[in-house]
């Protein structure tokens, strides 16, 4: 019968910093797989300290806790499964790489250190890491394992060396973090570099939040051929189990060679001799390889916003988040994912009509609140704002009402529902989409005030989908029809609607992704037929607004550029005026 290599993928959830309470999911992870007769067990990037640590690697009693918190871990591995775990490794001359080691029979038998550090968009392990300058093949009960970390298999040069040097099956433990459609760019990327090293590939993924980002998990295994032959579930935790015919990857590494020209290796190969397991599996028939299925492309989007609530309300020590709640859509949109992930009893709504809110926005907004069946309070705001006006009347008195009479209003809601906050410790969602937080259309210290917030990486046009797509999940309309059917407006002054100062959104949405996301310049924004006046006004208002995203507080990256971590514009910035 053929020999059986079973490898066993833990995408966990960590906590950055956490390093008992990791310690504690890798053991029962750990367990599980060893129950489950493992040969090998895999764990994400930087499974110990949590991903990204960030300056937390810059402290040295936090690089020496993460070594102590791996020998506790050594010291639990015995002879099964052979363990490959991330963590953050020291040299003696003091440098810092990100790491894999490999533990068995409470020792640690070989580490790998990650070659390619990525350095662009939300990474910067430059600053923390050095890069590792060899490759690592282990052999494990006559299969040759290849090592990567993450970033590593994003180039062409470490999987071909592998290959050329023998190994059948390429691990790569990652922390890859979740954006729209990166789910099928890893699968096709990883795919292609499958079937043209001619190599199994198994992929373990980081899951959880942190702060903004979100991992998704998904982790998989390829097939030398690039064909996927198990999946891992996206947004959840688990042990995924793959049972790898030992003869069909011996097969696949003497076609490859018969067939290969090899080419000047790049980086000296370290290798390593395992014995295998002490339970062996040659007697037992495979386990059959499970496909978890792909969400939809809403769904995703949807599940990715649950969990990155969930975690930064978790990890931080949250219990309830209090939202206010306007009428509108991305209040309402805020509402039910918070609810759907931290459930009904631990969300609060708070509804502040002004003088100008219509008696059909506060009816939705408390339809809203029923619907979810979240608790709501009603706190008017009009004798605020008198008195405010009040006070600055003398001030004002030669000057018309204008804008700065409209962000009264925010402000005051803003200062109501911190004080909420202050007062019961619940953490405040702010509302404010992409698109609105783009070209400035917020308040500071108003609307933008809070702890975190939900959907800012999300453009209003992907924000009446998202509520389409919950409200068909409920069956009923969950969010009322009425809100997704009125014309979007801030009820800050008489018959105002967002439209009044800004295009329509799908138009603004499509020209804001143009220039934020794919950095076109005003000139191929044009050519694609935006009209050029409209084109200069929008780019013009996402320039002069960096000052108000740079206070914004932080929110979840769904998109392939979010502001913050992946967009860092210079707020005293002169190169936009001769620009536009």
């Amino acid at each position: 019968m053929m020999s059986i290599l079973r490898l066993a993928m833990a995408q966990i959830n960590p906590v950055v910093g956490n390093l008992e309470s990791n310690k504690h999911k890798i053991l029962h992870y750990l367990a599980l797989a060893k129950e489950l007769g493992a040969d090998l067990v895999t764990f994400p990037e930087l499974s110990i300290c949590g991903y990204p640590p960030e300056d937390l690697l810059l402290n040295p009693s936090f690089i020496q806790d993460n070594l102590s918190i791996l020998q506790q871990i050594r010291e639990s591995v015995d002879s099964s499964p052979i363990v490959c775990v991330g963590f953050a490794d020291r040299a003696s001359d003091g440098k810092v790489y990100n790491a894999a080691a490999l533990i068995q029979q409470r020792e640690i038998k070989g580490v790998y250190h990650k070659i390619h550090l990525p350095n662009y968009g939300v990474f910067d392990e430059k600053r923390y890491f050095h890069p590792g300058d060899r490759c690592l093949i282990v052999e494990v009960a006559g299969v040759s394992l290849g090592i990567t970390i993450c970033e590593d298999l994003w180039y062409e040069d470490i999987i071909r060396q592998l290959s050329q040097s023998g190994a059948d099956l390429v691990i790569n433990i990652s922390s890859s973090p979740y954006h729209q459609g990166k789910r099928h760019l890893r699968e096709r990327m990883l795919g292609r570099m499958a079937r043209e090293n001619q190599v199994f590939l198994a992929y373990t993924n980081l899951v959880g939040g942190q702060d903004e980002l979100v991992f998704d998990g998904h982790s998989f295994v390829l097939d030398d051929r690039g064909d996927l032959l198990t999946r891992g579930k996206s947004f959840e935790e688990e042990l995924l189990i793959a049972d790898l015919e030992v003869g069909a990857l011996t097969r696949a590494r003497t076609i490859r060679q018969k067939q290969e020209k090899v080419q000047e290796p790049v980086y000296p190969v370290q290798r390593l001799c395992l014995p295998a397991a002490s339970h062996p599996l040659n007697h037992r028939s495979p386990l059959p390889l499970r496909k978890s299925a792909c969400l939809s492309p809403l769904a995703e989007v949807y599940q990715a916003l649950l969990l990155g609530i969930r975690d930064y309300v978790r990890k931080n020590n949250f219990r309830k988040v209090v939202i206010g709640l306007s009428g509108g859509v991305d209040s309402a949109l805020t509402a039910a994912l918070a609810t759907d992930a931290l459930g009904c009893e631990n969300v609060v709504g708070v509804i502040m009509p002004s003088r100008f809110s219509s008696a059909e926005t506060q009816a939705d907004a408390r339809r809203v609140a029923e619907n979810l069946g979240i608790q709501h309070l009603e706190l008017p705001i009009q004798e605020i704002q008198n008195t405010y006006l009040q006070v600055l009347a003398e001030t004002f008195r030669s000057y018309p009402s204008d804008v700065t009479e409209e962000n009264l209003q925010a402000r005051i809601r803003g200062n109501l529902l911190m004080a909420l906050s202050n007062k019961f410790g619940w953490l405040v969602l702010t509302t404010g989409n992409k698109s609105e937080t783009s070209v400035g259309y917020c308040t500071l210290y108003g609307d933008m005030a809070g702890g975190f917030a939900a959907i800012k990486d999300v453009f209003k046009t992907m924000v009446y989908h998202l509520a389409r797509y919950r409200n068909k999940q409920a069956g009923f309309d969950l969010i009322p029809q009425t809100i997704l059917d009125r014309p979007p407006t801030a009820e800050l002054a008489p018959g105002q609607k967002d439209q009044d100062l800004l295009p329509p959104y799908p138009v603004l949405d499509a020209i804001l992704r143009r220039y934020i996301e794919r950095d076109e310049s005003l000139a191929q924004i044009v050519a694609a037929g935006y009209e050029p006046e409209l084109v200069k006004k929008v780019l013009t208002m996402v320039d002069r607004n960096e000052y108000k995203r740079r206070q914004a507080p932080p929110g979840i990256k769904i998109t392939p550029k979010a502001f913050g971590r992946d967009r860092r514009m210079p707020i005293t910035n002169g190169y936009w005026l001769n620009r536009h």
